[in-house]
């Protein structure tokens, strides 16, 4: 608890507890009804696997990531993973956290995000400090780009090694959901159809490290950018192929100017939303 990260120092500072009252973010549930960050929890509680997106500049998303995996830790044997770390640096990471090596040797040794240190590093820190897992979950960066130029197919060409760091091939993939078709649209075609693919490759090698790496009895609160886990897609289609008992919990992050009323093109894309206002200064 003793890591807030210091780009949202000032957001403490405006209230004492966690609230909407200061005008900063509402969230809503998957109809667009507000609801009471305790309201969230206590469902989040219940839950086996929470998706927690964000958007990845957002001081808000950052926030809440940290009150709310601290505040679960009370009651619930933890398990954390994240989108920011890839599968081949799980060593670093894994001597990171016993304290084998520090945070500058671990930003020499691993490839981290930019904005690590003020926005990741404060999660890694809770598991460090109650000695949890924490799981690099995604496919490395450069089997993403294979696939964008040579489709799944190009992942076979992989040494039994470089496939440890993969979801199991061949990959499935469905190319009518929403998410991957939109995805086309928006690029206007640009990256032909290896682009969802390579989408694909990531939400899966993350939907399998979080299966991989979860067992009964835990809470498993995996962070991931919003659109890999919107609208019951990406990373949680893949978790519902494998395991579809489990109970699941999705948040997401939006940003609208008005924050009294979720917009419709932003209901039910997840279990709860969290609308943040647009004015919101970023982490980076």
């Amino acid at each position: 608890m003793k890591l807030i990260p210091s780009s949202v120092i000032f957001l403490l500072s405006i209230s004492s507890a966690i609230g909407q009252e200061n005008g900063a973010y509402t969230i809503f549930d998957s109809k667009g009804k507000k609801v009471k960050y305790s309201k969230m929890l206590k469902t989040l509680d219940a839950s086996q696997i929470i998706l927690f997106g964000e958007y990845h500049d957002n001081p808000i998303s950052h926030w809440l990531q940290f009150e709310v995996t601290s505040a679960l830790l009370k009651d619930n044997q933890l398990v954390l993973g994240a989108e920011m770390f890839e599968a081949d640096n799980q060593g670093e990471l894994n001597q990171y956290l016993a304290g084998e090596i520090d945070a500058q040797a671990l930003d020499t040794l691993a490839r981290l995000w930019p904005n690590f240190k003020t926005d990741y590093k404060p999660l890694v820190d809770i598991a460090k400090d109650n000695k949890l897992k924490f799981v690099a979950t995604n496919i490395p960066r450069r089997y993403a780009s294979m696939v964008f130029k040579g489709g799944l197919e190009a992942l076979d060409t992989l040494s039994e090694e470089e496939k440890s760091w993969v979801a199991p091939l061949p990959i499935a993939y469905d190319s009518e959901l929403p998410g991957y078709i939109e995805m086309l649209a928006m690029m206007g075609g640009h990256g032909g159809e290896n682009l969802p693919k390579a989408q694909a490759a990531k939400d899966a090698t993350m939907a399998h490290f979080i299966l991989a790496n979860y067992t009964s009895k835990q809470t498993f609160i995996h962070f991931n950018g919003a659109y890999h886990s919107n609208n019951s897609e990406g990373i949680l289609w893949y978790l519902k192929q494998a395991q579809p008992e489990l109970n699941y919990a999705t948040i997401s992050t939006v940003s609208q100017a008005d924050i009294s009323k979720l917009e419709a093109e932003n209901k039910g894309i997840a279990d709860f939303i969290i609308c943040v206002d647009e004015n919101m200064t970023s982490t980076h």
